[in-house]
């Protein structure tokens, strides 16, 4: 390899078959290889039989590896930059290396390979001709409702990642907010041995993992349908009356559900209402 170069490589998400022949031979000619958790990233390698020599980037020292990245790259070398698993910068650090490189004038190179989100999306059965990556929701109830309630209008399908325990609560919210009869899919585990991908309602997934413990543990991406015109419930002024009162004494998404549960209207479209309520106070 002549001129400095980074390259931003994809790695497997847990079948090691999934590494590509460029990816390793690439991985074995640069000169440093930039990795999340080079404790993690050993094993890979070790396995592969590269020994290129590892050194740290990630969330907490990005910045500072860039400047020295930058100043490698000055001196001729060549550079790798791999996550823990997947597509780099996919919700994993490297924006501001790649950015930096880029502004030094340096060539940014892609080899690509695995990624979580678009290998769920593939399967899930949803539109892809457009799609939306929110990437990681906030982990606080509050604000992972409110960044729902952002995403209410999207019309593409698009797509989160969650946690295992955090997954329960991230559908509920989901319910609350986009109404439990809106179609997702839920993939797991993604290439690993206990891939699964589930599609149905919102409801209808709830009721699968809280049936199912095992079905609430591993990485999860989920898919959401996107927004489609319909018809408004009729929420009459005596409802609505119960509901401004109700939320003297309750949160917006208790009183939604109070009023739901006695009225049988939907209570994605109560709590849009006590939304528009507490926004008039």
């Amino acid at each position: 390899m002549s001129d400095p170069l980074l390259y931003i490589v994809s790695t497997p998400m847990g079948n090691l078959g999934d590494m590509t022949p460029r990816a390793i031979e690439v991985l074995r000619q640069v000169d440093v290889i930039a990795a999340e958790d080079t404790r993690h990233s050993k094993r890979l390698m070790n396995h592969f039989g590269i020994d290129t020599p590892l050194i740290p980037c990630h969330d907490h020292n990005e910045r500072h590896q860039a400047g020295m990245i930058v100043r490698r790259m000055q001196a001729g070398e060549t550079i790798a930059l791999i996550s823990d698993a997947g597509t780099p910068l996919i919700s994993d650090p490297g924006f501001y290396l790649v950015r930096s490189v880029r502004e030094a004038g340096f060539r940014v190179v892609p080899i690509p390979g695995a990624c979580a989100f678009i290998a769920a999306l593939s399967v899930s059965g949803l539109p892809t001709d457009r799609f939306y990556f929110a990437g990681f929701l906030p982990a606080k109830g509050a604000g992972r409702r409110k960044r729902i309630e952002s995403l209410t209008a999207v019309a593409s399908t698009w797509g989160v990642y969650e946690s295992p325990h955090r997954i329960m609560e991230l559908l509920e919210d989901l319910a609350t907010v986009l109404g439990g009869d809106r179609y997702i899919a839920l993939a797991r585990e993604i290439t690993k041995t206990f891939e699964t991908v589930m599609t149905g309602t919102v409801s209808e997934i709830q009721a699968v993992l809280q049936s199912d413990a095992n079905q609430q543990r591993g990485e999860f991406v989920v898919l959401i349908e996107g927004y489609k015109e319909e018809e408004d419930s009729e929420i009459s002024p005596d409802i609505a009356k119960m509901l401004q009162r109700l939320l003297q004494d309750l949160p917006i998404k208790k009183a939604a559900a109070v009023v739901a549960d006695l009225t049988g209207l939907r209570k994605k479209d109560l709590y849009e209402l006590g939304l528009d309520m507490k926004k008039g106070e």
